[in-house]
């Protein structure tokens, strides 16, 4: 079985139901269905190779949709392409993966020029050269389906991390069924149940899209919107389940009329993409009801290798935790000589299973650093609890020594957040020539006149004791972050680098 399976049996089962919203368009299961087998089958004539690369480069909108599902039914990889993500990366996206055929929307387009590539144009209504023709000119037609293995790849969605060029995750069938069945068990998925996609299709959003149309569920869209945007459908739309990362919750929960509705119909508001504060969870628990859960996954192994119930995060004490590891995963923390931790000690934090990538593309020497004896090497840092909860305590790369000692920017982070001028925090080691790595902070405040850096420095000393006090506090309005909301910590300490060499060389 294939991943489009799931939305293929559900086009029977529910014809007639509303497969998918944005703004006043709606589109039930049966013609959903019929727009995406009729554009399988114009892509498979315009590239008939099984396995060949596509790219979207389309922000969120139902010809998206339809084109991704396109690919999938054509038995084609999908390559995301993020249109936020500057051009060069884009470009070089397409060349790495020797794509064949990249759809852009008309405001995307330009992002791809010289890309060495068939240009189709998301248009439902457009003429030659756009997905709409090919629908058009197909309908009625049924695309052939694939023979291939289910570790057959099914996308490939770029990674990067602080340094480097970005790596391409070849995700199998078998992850991706494997993502479906563990989301639908996980969130108690039905019919009727509505999820809104707010985040890009292009990230973790696309997790979703399967698992809610394959139990007779509505997508509904936003593209790129405001938090009020966000807000306002979360209030009055009946949304059942929906997926950001915890800055948006954070900028949600600072809005004036956020607690003017009971969301009553909000059954799981899953944060995850990073880790949140626990007085933060504290907080939306209070605002949106008992409906805050969260999951950790990676790119390598897609959103859900451990998850944590609305229910089960009601106890303050796992607040910090992320759940424990989903049916089909094993997560266990590791030492650097491959043995298996106990409860309680902290190491890399690894997993195995079907939900597991096959490697990255074109990248073997890499592939094996990462795909060890059968586990999956996160480069995170954890421990588990006796009851098997995980707990994230950071970046293998942005653990600080200072002095001899491990600060665990995660263990300061949540203190810090406990202030109640600070709404986001970011600790990062900065290199020091005393204490070989020094501990240093930004932070977002409510109003900065209110608070002084050296007032949260006191503030975590007393809580805390010298060592994991940063050695100084940015007070700042917003902290970076990439096109999907993920902390950019690399860039603060690049930030802070050059301000101290600044510094130096007017001393």
């Amino acid at each position: 079985m294939y991943p489009i399976h799931f939305f293929n049996r559900a086009a029977k089962l529910w014809p007639d139901h509303i497969a998918i919203e944005h703004g006043n368009e709606q589109l039930s299961y049966r013609n959903l269905h019929a727009r995406v087998q009729a554009l399988a089958t114009g892509l498979q004539k315009l590239d008939p190779e099984f396995g060949s690369r596509v790219g979207i480069c389309s922000y969120n909108t139902i010809d998206h949709l339809v084109c991704w599902l396109a690919v999938l039914a054509a038995g084609k990889i999908w390559v995301p392409l993020q249109p936020m993500n500057a051009a060069a990366e884009l470009v070089r996206a397409v060349s790495f993966t020797r794509t064949s055929i990249v759809i852009v929307q008309k405001d995307t387009a330009a992002k791809l020029a010289g890309a060495e590539a068939m240009f189709l144009y998301s248009d439902p209504e457009g003429g030659d050269g756009t997905t709409g023709a090919l629908c058009r000119d197909h309908a009625g037609q049924t695309p052939a389906e694939a023979d291939l293995p289910l570790s057959a790849t099914q996308a490939i969605k770029f990674t990067g991390g602080t340094t480097g060029l970005p790596k391409g995750v070849m995700q199998p069938y078998r992850a991706w069924n494997t993502n479906i069945a563990t989301q639908v068990a996980a969130w108690s998925l039905d019919e009727g149940q509505r999820y809104l996609a707010a985040a890009p299709i292009t990230h973790g959003t696309s997790t979703y899209i399967l698992p809610t149309l394959a139990t007779g569920g509505t997508l509904v869209l936003l593209d790129r919107p405001r938090p009020e945007q966000t807000l306002d459908f979360l209030q009055n739309a009946r949304i059942t389940t929906t997926f950001v990362p915890p800055t948006v919750l954070y900028m949600l929960m600072e809005l004036e009329n956020v607690r003017d509705a009971d969301y009553a119909h909000l059954k799981n508001l899953i944060y995850g993409a990073g880790p949140m504060r626990p007085d933060a969870i504290g907080r939306a628990q209070e605002i949106f009801g008992p409906c805050l859960a969260s999951t950790y996954g990676q790119t390598e192994a897609p959103q859900i290798a451990t998850m944590i119930s609305a229910e089960e995060l009601k106890d303050p004490a796992k607040r910090a935790s992320v759940g424990r590891e989903t049916f089909l995963s094993r997560v266990e923390i590791m030492n650097d000589a491959g043995k298996i931790l106990p409860v309680g000690e902290t190491g890399e934090i690894v997993i195995r299973g079907d939900l597991l990538m096959t490697g990255y593309w074109d990248q073997p020497e890499v592939t094996a650093k990462t795909l060890a004896d059968g586990w999956l090497h996160t480069g995170d840092l954890g421990q588990k609890d006796e009851d098997g909860y995980l707990f994230i305590r950071g970046r293998a790369k942005e653990m600080i020594i200072t002095g001899g000692f491990n600060v665990y920017p995660a263990d300061v982070e949540t203190v810090m957040g406990e202030h109640p001028e600070i709404i986001d925090c970011a600790v990062y080691g900065v290199p020091d020539d005393k204490w070989g790595e020094a501990v240093h902070a930004a932070v977002q405040v409510r109003d900065a006149k209110a608070v002084t850096g050296d007032e949260i420095i006191a503030f975590i000393r007393e809580r805390l004791g010298p060592v994991q006090t940063p050695k100084s506090v940015n007070l700042r309005d917003s902290l970076p972050r990439n096109a999907i909301g993920k902390l950019q910590k690399n860039q603060l300490a690049e930030e802070h680098a050059t301000a101290h060499a600044d510094a130096f060389q007017k001393g």
